[in-house]
């Protein structure tokens, strides 16, 4: 089976970035008191993937009681922006992540399918260099398996030629629901049929033998 396009998660898949917005997310939440603080940061790590906006929502709803207002949620998503968006930008990149970008660039097109807003996703790929090497980056709304849906069809190729690269559950059962193969990253991925490694140090031989099959 041929190996016709590679999809990437960013945070914790292109960039060590999992940590700043876990902390962002601890600071955007302190005010409302260490548990609602806590119960969010866990929720997040549960949860990697989904929008901030998902997660704003989750702790209004069932940890605050109540349904959060347009304004909550703007004034959250700016602070948590703040919070986060210069460590994303000096965050330096998952180790064998930019050996799979520039080995595979040219070969098979890539794309990248993120939770993150898509404008500012845009913005820290350029800046960072990355993103001339993608054929399109996507971000949230919507969710992940509509923008991975979405990155299939344009490349116009069978999901079963494509391979997903993720760090979150979020990923994996998008990738399945597409009809994807997968590669985690991380050791939450040890229980699952699905390949993984502890970083991206040894996808390129794997991806080799998936373009050989």
């Amino acid at each position: 089976m041929p190996l016709s396009c590679i999809v990437f998660d960013c945070d914790g898949v292109i960039l060590e970035s999992v940590n700043v917005k876990t902390e962002a997310f601890a600071r955007v939440a302190e005010p409302f008191g260490a548990d609602a603080r806590d119960r969010l940061v866990a929720y997040h790590m549960e949860h990697g993937g989904v929008s901030r906006y998902k997660k704003f929502e989750w702790l209004f709803s069932e940890v605050l009681g109540r349904e959060i207002t347009s304004d909550e949620m703007d004034d959250l998503g700016r602070k948590y922006a703040d919070y986060a968006f210069e460590g994303v930008l000096n965050a330096p990149m998952v180790p064998g992540a930019y050996d799979v970008i520039t080995a595979w660039h040219g070969r098979v097109p890539l794309y990248v399918c993120s939770g993150a807003p898509h404008e500012e996703l845009v913005h820290i790929l350029t800046e960072r260099g990355l993103a001339r090497y993608f054929e399109a980056i996507y971000g949230s709304p919507p969710g992940k398996t509509d923008v991975l849906r979405r990155a299939v069809e344009k490349a116009a190729v069978p999901p079963a030629e494509v391979v997903m690269i993720g760090d979150a559950k979020t990923d994996m059962t998008a990738a399945e629901a597409v009809g994807t193969l997968f590669y985690g990253r991380g050791e939450a991925f040890a229980a699952t049929p699905h390949p993984w490694g502890q970083d991206l140090t040894g996808l390129n031989v794997w991806l080799e033998g998936v373009a050989k099959a």
